[in-house]
């Protein structure tokens, strides 16, 4: 997700690395505030010995050490959509291909980039913050699902609250948040999605038109953003009580 949101910011709004570094500070005092967010911060404006930017210099391939699979295999084992992190894998995947993409690059045709006006980028740049605040609460929702299915399988009473302050002890997705997680379950124990708290469910209606914007954004500049748009995705779904399942059901 932030990675995407530096890809809109470096390629759609044009911005410097410095720029972008005060943009992630500023994040990192409010609602987005993060461990991921306040070392992006620091990356961006990290210069190496000869007095340039580090992060230019750094080859656009990324591997993974096991975990993101892992939660996507146990996701497919129990039925549960963790879209968000089987998309980020993928999308590491999709990065390791760097010849290929080089290739393609001189074939495939995209669309063609449109020059935003400033007050346009202002906006944008206000709604890819909301939307990644939207996207990081909805995948915490997909991770709180996948315990709870796992839960039922073994019969395990997990402290959901309680795994949420877990994580803001020195893990890499601490969150300020995670303490309005730990607020949600313990009002309602029983919660059957984070979406549906009060407080998330408003914040997730406060912000799903920005959401939108920017996925819609990315797609007409041609800029990839799959975690993103599974997100939005995901979000339209599960709140639809109707979907087209039924004509699958129908072609088996």
């Amino acid at each position: 997700l932030i990675c995407e949101a530096y890809h809109l910011m470096k390629d759609v709004l044009d911005m410097e690395q410095e720029q972008m570094s005060k943009v992630f500070e500023e994040w990192n005092k409010g609602q987005l505030e993060s461990f991921l967010i306040e070392i992006t911060g620091d990356i961006l404006k990290y210069r190496d010995t000869d007095g340039e930017y580090l992060l230019p210099k750094i080859k656009d391939t990324a591997g993974q050490k096991g975990t993101g699979k892992w939660t996507g295999i146990a996701a497919l084992q129990y039925g549960t959509p963790v879209t968000l992190i089987g998309e980020a894998v993928f999308a590491r995947y999709l990065s390791s291909l760097k010849d290929e993409r080089v290739e393609a690059s001189k074939v495939l045709e995209g669309p063609k980039k449109s020059k935003l006006s400033a007050e346009v980028q202002k906006k944008l740049l206000v709604a890819i913050g909301k939307a990644l605040y939207a996207s990081k609460i909805i995948s915490y929702a997909q991770g709180f699902m996948l315990l709870r299915e796992v839960a039922k399988e073994y019969s395990w009473n997990l402290n959901y609250g309680g795994i949420a302050l877990m994580w803001r002890g020195g893990c890499i997705i601490r969150s300020v948040f995670l303490g309005k997680i730990k607020e949600a379950y313990t009002k309602n124990p029983r919660l059957s999605n984070l979406l549906l708290d009060p407080f998330f469910s408003k914040v997730i209606g406060d912000t799903q038109g920005p959401m939108r914007e920017v996925v819609a954004t990315g797609a007409m500049q041609g800029v990839p953003l799959p975690a993103l748009s599974t997100a939005l995705a995901f979000y339209d779904g599960y709140r639809a009580p109707v979907l087209p399942a039924n004509l699958l059901q129908a072609q088996r």
